[in-house]
Parts: C-alpha cells; sequence; structure tokens
C-alpha cells in the first residue's frame, strides 16, 4: 500500500450506508476503508495515514463527536466531514469549532459529498507539507550549535555583527564566523529568510 496515496475511510454503523459511500467513493477513483465502529478505526494504526475520514455523528458507543476528540488527543490530523441523519446546530457548532470540513445532514447530494472530500484531502495535503517543511527546518536548527544559537537569536533582531560581538564579549570576526555558519546550516540565503524561519520555529528574539 502506497503511503503517499491518501485513502477515505468512512466510519458509519449501517452497512448499506458504508456500502453505497464506498461505492461512490472509489467510481471517482479515490481509494477508501470503511469501519462499522470508533474503536475499529482507532485499533486501525491509519490515524496518521494521508487522507480524510468520513464519520457519523450517531455511532454506538464511542460516538462521532467522542471519536473527533479522541483524535484531536491523539494528535491526529485527518480531516473530518460529518454526516448524519439525526444532526441538530449545536452538534454541527462543536463539529466545526473543533476542525470538521463539512457537516452534512442525511440524505446529501452526492456532490455536495464530493465537494467535501475534495476540499478535506486538499486540507491534508497541504498541512502535510507545512508539516514536513517545518519538520526539516528544526532538523537544520538541531544542527546549529548552541552558542550559533545564541548568535542567531540575536541577528533576527537586526543587530550588527559589532553589537552582537559586544553583547557576547567577543570579536567581531568570531560573530562573523558564526554568522556564516548558521546561514549554511539554516540554508538561508539573506538574513531576512533566516528571521521568517526563527518565526516558524518558535524562537524569541534574544536581546542579551
Amino acid at each position: 500500500m502506497s503511503e503517499a496515496e491518501p485513502t477515505i475511510f468512512v466510519i458509519d454503523d449501517d452497512p448499506s450506508v458504508r456500502q453505497s459511500l464506498e461505492s461512490l467513493i472509489k467510481s471517482v477513483g479515490w481509494r477508501v476503508r470503511i469501519y462499522g465502529s470508533a474503536p475499529e478505526f482507532l485499533g486501525s494504526g491509519h490515524l496518521d495515514a494521508p487522507g480524510c475520514i468520513v464519520l457519523d455523528v450517531r455511532l454506538p458507543g464511542l460516538s462521532g463527536l467522542d471519536l473527533q476528540q479522541a483524535l484531536l488527543r491523539a494528535k491526529s490530523h485527518l480531516p473530518v466531514i460529518f454526516i448524519t441523519g439525526h444532526g441538530d446546530i449545536p452538534m454541527s457548532v462543536q463539529a466545526m469549532k473543533a476542525g470538521a470540513v463539512e457537516f452534512l445532514p442525511k440524505p446529501f447530494r452526492e456532490q455536495d459529498l464530493l465537494d467535501a472530500l475534495k476540499l478535506a484531502l486538499d486540507r491534508d495535503r497541504t498541512t502535510r507539507q507545512q508539516r514536513a517543511e517545518l519538520a526539516a527546518l528544526r532538523t537544520r536548527y538541531d544542527s546549529v550549535t548552541p552558542r550559533e544559537q545564541q548568535v542567531m537569536g540575536l541577528l533576527v533582531t537586526g543587530l550588527l555583527n559589532k553589537e552582537i560581538a559586544a553583547t557576547l564579549g567577543v570579536s567581531e570576526v568570531t560573530i562573523k564566523v558564526h554568522r556564516s555558519q548558521i546561514m549554511q546550516k539554516m540554508q538561508a540565503d539573506s538574513l531576512a529568510n533566516l528571521v521568517r524561519m526563527a518565526e516558524r520555529l518558535g524562537i524569541p528574539a534574544s536581546k542579551s
């Protein structure tokens, strides 16, 4: 199985609904897996797989909203599309506040679900790309020595080399060497680029 190819996970306790959705999703060329309960999906090992979830709100035992919260606690980033034959406004508000892509009351138009699925898959793809970029950025930052990290924290405040040297009690030549190493390790082609990297990493600019 290719992990790069997204999968749509359908979770509904009604076999006829599962089969209908499976046929619809396959008809447009997407991969699909079906589950009859929330625990069945939680035990599947696919919590961080690329794709999205089509989830019935009212499931026996662990409800759809309960599963959504369990996914959040597990730090699963799979987008969720809720479907329900018994939904109400408070339920839909709760689901959307927790990050659901869509809340579709049954019966819904097939095109409405397909549109929601495309939106969810696009969101998942973008999120995964951003996470991969951030992970690569963190790896580069981890290659920077503690002293270089200290210099970097001062650099991103806009201090000049000589000002950083005076702050740290070292020569300006030493700061120039550190700066060169930092730019190379972080793969930054400009100070502005380095500042943006520091912001993405959540690194506070240091003034001392």
